[in-house]
């Protein structure tokens, strides 16, 4: 013999569930409106081929 009622689990499925699917909604259309694209730099490779190739920075550290 249980405490709680059947119906009441049965409702609280059936809200979880619908909660569950309003957030994956919600969070597909915030994907879509800021995230539509990527943003990579205009010198994306060649800034990646400086670092890897080590060649030496303009900027210098000061201390």
């Amino acid at each position: 013999m249980s405490l709680i009622p059947k119906d009441f689990n049965q409702r609280l499925v059936r809200e979880i569930a619908i909660i569950l699917i309003i957030k994956i909604v919600l969070l597909m259309m915030i994907k879509q409106i800021w995230f539509d694209a990527p943003t990579i730099p205009q010198n994306f490779d060649n800034q990646v081929a400086e670092r890897i190739a080590g060649s030496p920075s303009p900027i210098k550290e000061t201390r």
